[in-house]
């Protein structure tokens, strides 16, 4: 039961993740990080899949091995999140207060990305 809720949760993330790809409120990868957290508790097939995946692979493992962001992520999620503060917090009919805390979310969640390396710079000791 416990690998059905995995494998369902894992699934639900995914598209999740591949929805936020095409939308910039969505966030795209902590839903894929999460879609491979859940596959790897409950398929490995899945989990092998998703890692394998020409597209949604790559960032999947840099972030699992190596805490890698690339650029080209970073500069792409600067923008979305930059276009939201820009052009959807000012007009929310929501409490200032709110839209100052949720603008310091965002704020926080950009130093969190540019503070992550941009690719891999050790080499792991094979002995």
């Amino acid at each position: 039961m416990k690998n059905h809720l995995y494998l369902l949760m894992g699934h639900f993330c995914l598209a999740l993740g591949v929805i936020g790809a095409f939308l910039p409120i969505l966030p795209t990868t902590p839903f894929l990080l999460l879609a491979a957290f859940c596959y790897s508790k409950s398929s490995k097939k899945y989990h092998l899949w998703l890692r394998s995946h020409k597209y949604l692979g790559p960032p999947i493992t840099n972030w699992q091995q190596d805490g890698v962001i690339s650029l080209k992520a970073k500069i792409f999620a600067t923008i979305m999140v930059s276009l939201v503060m820009i052009f959807r917090i000012p007009y929310l009919k929501i409490a200032l207060f709110i839209r100052i805390f949720v603008l310091c979310i965002l704020i926080m969640v950009l130093i969190f990305i540019w503070t992550r390396p941009s690719k891999v710079t050790s080499t792991k000791n094979l002995n």
